[in-house]
């Protein structure tokens, strides 16, 4: 069975992990991302590489971040999580330290390829994936192929217009589904809750250390949980404009199934409940067409390690 090394790139971490031809993960090893970024980053992601090389038979390797990669896989364009990662042709300078073959991938496209091959979207031809976490990412499988687009930067979901005139958004645009449909929006829709009645949410607020700064996300989905009305509230909130902007990507792509993942997944129902929801009241031609197969991820934070891993193969 042949082996593939899949690199999965954050803002403060690199997993690296070992994977066989059906997505099972052989080994995995984790190191800091380096803060300065650029030559000293690609180093550990060499020597990560390396040191899973020289206990397996590896084939080839494939590195996943978040940022934009020119079409043929082998440059980053931009990264907006990493210092001096920008215009770096990572492929060409990898391979020069590992030498194995090296591919480069957005980690919302790898996740979505990870889910459609061994994960919740299955045998899938026709699948969306949106990562529901600090951000909003997208990942488009369409004919049983990545849709990266003409210059690799399809698929950014997260920053269509829902708000003319919203929220800032990191972006530098106004009223980005990212700014109502994230995990950060989740927590942004539970303050502006709580704000507008306190007394409503001392039990909430009490799971933290009392105050509005204490108060996370899994406090959130553990009140939601437990049946607290502001927090299930933030996720109703969360949920309808997921489900506004899938309804949008059915009007336009027509997908068999739309996959969530994310950390804002670990709520489960209470998530996909408003989600479903909303989609039936936002439906294109509602009533008289079914809607897309709505579903959460399975491969949790493995989900890009081991589709850039299997991408290799293509």
């Amino acid at each position: 069975m042949t082996l593939d090394i899949g690199i999965d790139v954050g803002g403060t971490k690199v997993l690296a992990g070992v994977v066989d031809s059906q997505g099972k993960i052989i080994e995995k090893v984790r190191r800091e991302t380096p803060i300065e970024g650029g030559g000293a980053l690609t180093k550990v992601i060499a020597e990560m590489a390396n040191e899973l090389k020289a206990k397996h038979e590896i084939t080839g390797i494939g590195v996943c971040s978040a940022g934009f990669f020119a079409p043929d896989r082998r440059k980053i364009i931009a990264n907006p999580n990493i210092a001096n990662w920008n215009g770096v042709e990572l492929a060409a300078e990898l391979e020069k330290q590992i030498d194995r073959p090296v591919i480069l991938e957005n980690d919302a496209n790898a996740a979505a390829w990870g889910e459609r091959q061994f994960g919740a979207g299955k045998g899938s031809d026709e699948l969306v994936l949106l990562t529901i976490g600090t951000g909003l990412g997208g990942g488009l499988i369409t004919a049983g192929k990545i849709f990266r687009g003409s210059r690799g930067a399809a698929a950014e979901f997260g920053h269509m217009r829902a708000v003319p005139d919203g929220h800032l958004c990191g972006c530098g645009l106004r009223g980005c589904y990212e700014q109502y449909a994230s995990g950060t929006a989740l927590m942004r829709h539970a303050r502006e809750s709580i704000a507008a009645s306190p007394d409503r949410a001392r039990g909430l607020l009490a799971r933290g250390n009392g105050a509005l700064e204490g108060l996370t996300g899994e406090h959130l989905t553990s009140a939601a949980k437990d049946g607290d009305p502001v927090a299930i509230a933030a996720f109703n909130t969360t949920g309808y404009w997921i489900g506004v902007l899938v309804a949008t990507l059915e009007a336009a792509l027509d997908p068999a199934k739309v996959v969530i993942g994310g950390g804002v997944i670990a709520a489960g129902e209470i998530l996909l409940r408003p989600i479903r929801e909303s989609i039936s009241q936002h439906s294109l031609f509602r009533g008289k067409r079914t809607p897309p197969e709505l579903v959460a991820a399975t491969l949790g934070n493995d989900a890009g390690l081991i589709g850039v891993a299997n991408l290799t193969r293509f």
